[in-house]
């Protein structure tokens, strides 16, 4: 898996928030099939299984789920001051299949 920094700011954003960013699979499924979200945060979710990934500036860890890791993890920075949050995107995408 390779990570990508979509957005200037994401690093800074990590290591204001503890210096570690955790992304998880948020799996929902629906009358038209299932798709999947990513989440993110400062602190582990119970009951995952996380492991560490290479990134430059601060610890990232990553629970595909029942998924393998996508070719790229992408990661932004949203919102303003006290709502800045860093959102993460599955191959680019805000959801994978």
């Amino acid at each position: 898996m390779r990570l990508v920094l979509s957005s200037p700011g994401v690093t800074d954003a990590v290591r204001s928030g503890g210096g570690s960013l955790y992304v998880w699979t948020d799996p929902h499924r629906c009358c038209g099939g299932g798709v999947t979200f990513l989440k993110t945060g400062a602190r582990a979710e119970a009951g995952r299984d996380f492991r560490a990934f290479p990134a430059d500036g601060f610890d990232l860890f990553f629970d595909p789920g029942a998924m393998d890791p996508p070719d790229e993890l992408h990661l932004e920075v949203k919102g303003h001051g006290r709502r800045r949050r860093v959102e993460a995107y599955w191959n680019g995408c805000v959801y994978a299949l």
